[in-house]
């Protein structure tokens, strides 16, 4: 198992992203996990899956749905990321 830690930076609030990401985490096969936004703007996410379904969940929100921009990604530590929801949920 494979577990992801994410920051994602861009235009990805307001736009659909967080429920874009959780329809990628069931397509994927994704474990468990959440998305949540911050109030900086960005949207956090954190999931765990096989290697390959993370791989293709982090392939996914990289590209975002339309209407949303991608400035960066960033890699979190997952130290401290306890027992993940299942399924993947949208937090608010």
């Amino acid at each position: 198992m494979a577990t992801v830690h994410l920051e994602v930076a861009g235009k990805v609030q307001g736009v659909g992203f967080r429920w874009f990401v959780r329809q990628a985490a069931i397509e994927a096969g994704v474990v468990a996990g959440w998305v949540r936004n911050r109030s900086d703007g960005h949207v956090e996410i954190a999931a765990t899956g096989s290697d390959g379904a993370i791989a293709e969940f982090v392939a996914a929100a990289r590209a975002g749905p339309p209407g949303a921009r991608i400035d960066h990604v960033a890699d979190l530590p997952t130290a401290g990321l306890d027992e993940l929801p299942r399924p993947f949920t949208v937090l608010r």
